[in-house]
């Protein structure tokens, strides 16, 4: 069977499974964000905490993922929240690491200016710092992004949906129709997101 006819015959499951995997990496790059973005902010207040902090996103980064999944199994049972967890934890890591680089980046001269305009820190920081610095942070949610995208499709193995249910399947039966059924989409969606979020990083970096 090609991998068009197959397309044909199961669209729906096709178009059920890719809308899994998008919530998947949306979901979980979100919250990733949501708690990258600030830890990053954090850590330009707190220099003495980037070592600890950015050494422990390295450590997870470190473990490969059905290890990760093999411990967070036991605390959160097989299914959908452990893989969003495990992809949160892999996600951190660029996010945090930018959003800390994009703003001790800043040109001390642009703070001092700032400042001497009578900013509070959390104006300087609101106004001045994360405007320059958003092409920086946005590059980091790229990495994340695509990261995720790829490591969702081993989530289908703890029963959390995705387009590596396909690849699975195709693995167990030996049928590269399958495997490609849903490694292709995946590759596709990666590239997209890469492609996207690559070119608002750009534009955003053109403005600074």
């Amino acid at each position: 069977m090609s991998l068009l006819s197959f397309y044909a015959r199961n669209t729906t499951e096709v178009l059920g499974l890719i809308w899994q995997h998008l919530y998947l990496v949306a979901l979980s790059t979100g919250a990733a964000t949501i708690i990258g973005v600030p830890l990053g902010m954090l850590l330009t207040r707190r220099p003495a905490w980037r070592g600890s902090v950015l050494g422990l996103a390295n450590i997870f980064q470190t473990v490969p993922s059905l290890a990760l999944f093999g411990i967070l199994i036991p605390i959160l049972g097989i299914g959908f929240w452990t893989a969003v967890t495990a992809l949160v934890v892999y996600a951190l890591l660029p996010i945090v690491r930018n959003t800390y680089t994009g703003i001790a980046g800043v040109d001390p001269a642009v703070r001092e200016a700032g400042r001497g305009m009578g900013m509070t820190d959390g104006e300087l920081l609101r106004l001045v710092e994360l405007p320059l610095a958003a092409s920086v942070i946005l590059a980091g949610i790229r990495v994340a992004t695509v990261v995720s995208v790829g490591v969702a499709t081993i989530g289908a193995a703890i029963g959390a949906g995705g387009l590596g249910v396909y690849i699975f399947r195709g693995v167990a039966v030996v049928d590269d129709t399958l495997i490609l059924a849903g490694a292709i989409p995946a590759a596709l969606m990666a590239l997209a997101a890469d492609g996207a979020l690559g070119l608002l990083e750009r534009r955003l970096a053109w403005h600074r």
